[in-house]
């Protein structure tokens, strides 16, 4: 199963209804590679397509990263969002 994950869902400017998936203590300005950067550390297997964009916001918030994991989506962006912010 794929998990795709947008940098919208870690921006700290943004509020849930606007997008954002994480707690303001964990959100962050985010960047496709540093987002990619840490899933890859947590040892998912990612694949970044810079070219695509958050539906939300078609008009910025460029690319998005798929992530090949079991695991609930939720799960996978707090990890993601706790190992970008304990660094």
């Amino acid at each position: 199963m794929s998990v795709i994950i947008y940098p919208a869902y870690f921006n700290i400017h943004y509020s849930r209804k606007q997008g954002r998936r994480v707690p303001k203590n964990l959100a962050f300005d985010p960047k496709l590679e540093t987002i990619a950067k840490a899933a890859r550390e947590l040892g998912y297997e990612v694949e970044i397509e810079p070219d695509k964009r958050y539906p939300r916001f078609w008009w910025s918030e460029r690319g998005r990263i798929i992530i090949d994991t079991d695991e609930p989506k939720n799960e996978v962006i707090k990890k993601i969002a706790r190992k970008i912010r304990n660094v």
